[in-house]
């Protein structure tokens, strides 16, 4: 029996809707809003294209980053920004699943996270990374 934390898995974030709810995930996402009254942010990545925006398949993610507010970067928040996330998938308020969009989950969200870590990816050659993380999770 281990006693250490549990693994964090990496992810796309369109695939966060299939994860359970307390499943540790890391993934990318650009910030696609701020809510300061709520402290969550609202991601978005869209992969694999035109699975995104405008078509209400929602690749985006609700992330709480409260337990975070007092040490995040100010980058971390500004629309635009790429951020890596680490976090616990948590239930939506709404419906009780986890990967479900409700009450509290902001519109073209799939999912809500609980954030442990917030960081900003830096310069980033996003199809180079779609391409190998896609190759890592293919065994490839």
């Amino acid at each position: 029996m281990s006693w250490g934390p549990r693994p964090t898995r990496l992810c796309f974030l369109s695939s966060l809707r299939d994860c359970r709810a307390g499943e540790k995930v890391r993934f990318l996402g650009c910030v696609a809003g701020y809510c300061t009254a709520s402290g969550r942010l609202r991601v978005e990545h869209e992969y694999p294209r035109g699975e995104g925006r405008g078509n209400g398949n929602g690749n985006g993610a609700s992330v709480d980053i409260n337990l975070l507010l007092e040490r995040i970067q100010p980058e971390c928040t500004r629309v635009g920004e790429w951020v890596n996330v680490v976090g616990y998938v948590v239930e939506s308020p709404a419906t009780g699943t986890a990967g479900t969009a409700g009450t509290g989950t902001p519109p073209g969200a799939s999912a809500s996270v609980q954030a442990l870590l917030v960081w900003p990816t830096g310069p980033l050659d996003l199809g180079r990374y779609e391409r190998s993380l896609h190759d890592m999770l293919a065994g490839g």
